[in-house]
């Protein structure tokens, strides 16, 4: 999946750099290929054995330029996060849907930029905590 980072220079190492969607990664590099293999490691240890709802990719450029840690002095870089080497403890299985509302499913996960298998996981958790308070 390609996940946008926001690359700035730094007088420490050649780039530093934050993801729009996981604020808690910071990834350094002297070049910007050892950046962009920094962020797929920092992905995967943020992961290793959890189980967060890993968030889908924020992809709208106009909404990237209103947070916080775009300071203008950067650049925008869309990096592939390769999601098949984070080890979460997710468990993944097979569940069939009408087309419809799989497109619906979709639309609504891109609109909280979300994965479609972290809606899921929060339409679960609502659903389980509706019949708990029954």
């Amino acid at each position: 999946m390609q996940y946008p980072l926001y690359v700035q220079r730094d007088a420490d190492t050649a780039f530093r750099a934050s993801f729009a969607d996981f604020p808690e990664a910071d990834v350094t590099g002297n070049s910007i290929e050892e950046l962009k293999r920094n962020a797929q490691e920092a992905v995967e240890r943020m992961y290793h054995g959890s189980e967060q709802l890993i968030p889908g990719p924020t992809c709208d450029t106009s909404e990237l330029r209103t947070l916080e840690i775009d300071d203008g002095e950067g650049i925008w870089l869309f990096v592939n996060i390769n999601m098949s080497r984070v080890t979460s403890r997710a468990v993944g299985f097979q569940l069939s849907l009408s087309e419809s509302l799989l497109e619906q499913v979709n639309a609504a996960a891109r609109e909280r930029h979300l994965t479609r298998s972290a809606f899921f996981t929060l339409a679960a958790l609502h659903e389980l905590d509706t019949q708990k308070r029954q």
